[in-house]
């Protein structure tokens, strides 16, 4: 840990010196010093002229660096001295973001009192927000709702916060969302839901803390794929277990007909076969194309995934 904060202070320190045109060395020298926290040079330089809001080619400013490597004296100092709280990057960071994304919840709270936009987004379209809740960073998520943050925004991708959560596996983050008022069938631009997503990318403790919050097990995605035949289709064993332990139906199809066992079938899964079968999956239906699970395990070849089928399909 101690290592990585050394990389990223040097990285940062490289960041804030690249210069743009017509940059002054003492500018170089002022976002250097915000980044390393030395107050000194940066008020003898604000004294000389330099400007407070000076930013490298990159438009990270001086302010930014000092929040990014948690220098709360020389933040305080920048702010005390007129920096833009609301200034943005050129990928649309501001302050926030950068307080959001490192969990530094004393200069985010600081930046708050300051004016700092809540609902300002990054070129991804992410918030303070979507950042903390993605990182897990419960106590920012916490200190945002707080200041009536809103969880309904969404990124691009049509991802809210909870759904930016669901797809890291932050459970905490999760029930701290949910409890501040997420709503908990939001769904993405592909009418994926937190619980899918979850599924999707094999988070069990997610899915386990969004059932127990009340998600729809069997709700659907636009093309008509549930939680469980994505972490089947994803050959996520663990979470497939845990919603058909929590009553996912396991012979619910998608809009071309395809059924999780289906999906274990294709991606060869002996273990997710077995789980499946043992639980009810009826290996007799047929996809759009008029195929079962047999028919796929026969021409992905995978001798033993075919035999459980076959012993299925005589009983």
């Amino acid at each position: 840990m101690k290592f990585n904060k050394i990389v990223a202070l040097i990285l940062g320190i490289l960041l804030v010196s690249t210069a743009i045109a017509g940059d002054s060395e003492k500018e170089k020298e002022f976002r250097v010093a915000a980044g390393i926290g030395d107050v000194e040079t940066i008020e003898r330089l604000l004294n000389e002229g330099v400007p407070v809001d000076t930013a490298n080619k990159f438009g990270v400013t001086a302010l930014m660096m000092a929040i990014q490597n948690d220098n709360v004296e020389a933040t305080a100092l920048l702010l005390a001295r007129g920096a833009d709280v609301n200034a943005e990057a050129s990928e649309g960071c501001t302050a926030l973001t950068f307080a959001a994304e490192n969990g530094h919840d004393a200069l985010s709270a600081l930046l708050l009192e300051r004016g700092a936009k809540l609902d300002a987004k990054t070129r991804a379209g992410w918030d303070a927000m979507m950042i903390a809740s993605r990182y897990g960073l419960t106590d920012m998520v916490e200190q945002l709702l707080y200041k009536g943050a809103n969880t309904a925004a969404t990124d691009k991708k049509g991802y809210t916060a909870l759904i930016h959560a669901a797809e890291k596996g932050h459970p905490e983050t999760i029930a701290m969302l949910i409890k501040g008022g997420s709503a908990i069938e939001a769904r993405d631009n592909h009418g994926a839901t937190a619980l899918i997503i979850a599924a999707d990318k094999g988070n069990a403790d997610a899915i386990n803390t969004l059932l127990d919050a009340g998600a729809d097990i069997n709700t659907v995605d636009q093309d008509g794929a549930t939680a469980l035949i994505w972490a089947v289709g994803q050959d996520h064993l663990s979470a497939a277990e845990r919603l058909i332990y929590r009553g996912a139906n396991v012979n619910q199809q998608d809009a071309d007909g395809v059924t999780a066992l289906m999906e274990a079938a294709s991606v060869r899964s002996e273990d997710l076969v077995y789980l499946l079968l043992r639980n009810g999956a009826d290996p007799a239906i047929v996809d759009s194309s008029g195929r079962d699970a047999l028919a796929i395990a026969l021409k992905r070849r995978n001798k033993r995934v075919v035999s459980l089928l076959e012993e299925a399909a005589n009983h």
